[in-house]
């Protein structure tokens, strides 16, 4: 999509508004303006440079933002007010301008007679699978504004689990960081003193683990530009595999099983997990849709391959917990029986 800057005149108080919306034409643009109450006087395409090439670090939809368009919406559908209506209002009092440029889209669409769902889901960094799906299950059932309320609670609760494991995470952080720099202390500043000390004893063989200390020391001193530039590769391509599917593999295997973070690791994907089932079988999700998508909001690839494993097996027949009993990579019983408790409650 392209970026344009418009200048536009609320006819509702002759303001003239300066701002800018993203969309694949200037006709869309007109279009897209039109549907947020205002009349278009001037747009034209923002030009690319230095603010068009860090400008994706600001187009990010929070997700308070995405909370309170969740709760907002899901107000003014159960007050009875029009879907589009609905969309206008909440759109006219977010302050957040990613967040408008997205709603103006979804509203385009809409206009268009799209869907809320299909619309959306031309923003899958906005909305994810897990929205989309409730927002479908809600329009599909007619109770929008309950699967809008559930997907802000869902996404409070996310939030709120982030929080805790970044809190959580700080501690050891800040142990490696400190013994880091005990460990270059010790070699720019305490090993050059022992050799000193170790060149005034003439006539002795010195271990060769202290010479290949001695040894590193020196090269860290003489030239530490090049451990510098070492370490910043070794940093960047282990990020990189970690990414890739053999390193994902190997980091989310340590995430489930080693020490000492491997069960909070585990806690939290059992409550993502819990979380999600609940809140999509809450909302009249099919049960295979409802493992689908919970294997991927997990976000953990073994955990996600036991889930899907357990699909397969409830496709054939077989009850929830019994699917996911024995499965050495899966989560703790008691998220089977809190899933499975709530998908027999449904039924």
């Amino acid at each position: 999509m392209l970026t344009y800057q418009y200048t536009a005149r609320n006819p509702q108080n002759g303001k003239t508004v300066k701002s800018s919306v993203q969309a694949d034409s200037e006709a869309a643009a007109a279009k897209l303006i039109s549907g947020q109450g205002l009349v278009p006087t001037d747009i034209k395409q923002g030009e690319a440079g230095f603010g068009g090439l860090f400008s994706g670090f600001g187009n990010r939809v929070s997700v308070k933002d995405r909370v309170l368009f969740s709760r907002q919406l899901s107000t003014l559908i159960n007050a009875g007010v029009p879907l589009l209506q609905s969309l206008r209002s909440v759109n006219q009092q977010s302050t957040s301008k990613p967040l408008q440029v997205v709603i103006s889209g979804v509203i385009g669409d809409v206009e268009g007679g799209s869907s809320l769902g299909n619309a959306m889901a031309k923003y899958p960094k906005v909305f994810n699978q897990i929205y989309l799906s409730l927002i479908a299950a809600g329009e599909t059932s007619g109770t929008l504004d309950k699967a809008l309320d559930r997907l802000a609670l869902q996404q409070e609760k996310e939030a709120d689990l982030n929080s805790k494991i970044r809190g959580a995470m700080i501690y050891p952080i800040v142990v490696l960081v400190v013994m880091i720099a005990v460990v270059g202390f010790m070699v720019v500043k305490v090993l050059p003193q022992v050799k000193l000390l170790y060149d005034g004893m003439k006539g002795s063989s010195l271990p060769l683990i202290t010479r290949i200390l001695l040894g590193v020391s020196d090269f860290t001193i003489k030239f530490w530009w090049v451990v510098l530039i070492v370490v910043a590769v070794l940093a960047f391509a282990t990020t990189k595999w970690a990414r890739t599917g053999p390193g994902k593999e190997v980091i989310d295997k340590f995430k489930m099983r080693g020490w000492p973070m491997g069960k909070l690791f585990m806690k939290v994907y059992m409550a993502r997990f819990a979380r999600t089932g609940s809140t999509l079988v809450a909302s009249g999700v099919p049960l295979l849709q409802v493992l689908s998508i919970s294997g991927d909001a997990v976000n953990n690839v073994h955990i996600q391959r036991a889930i899907h494993r357990a699909a397969e097996k409830v496709k054939g027949g077989k009850s929830l917990a019994d699917s996911i009993e024995n499965d050495d990579n899966f989560l703790p019983l008691t998220c089977c029986a809190s899933v499975s408790s709530r998908v027999q409650s449904s039924r």
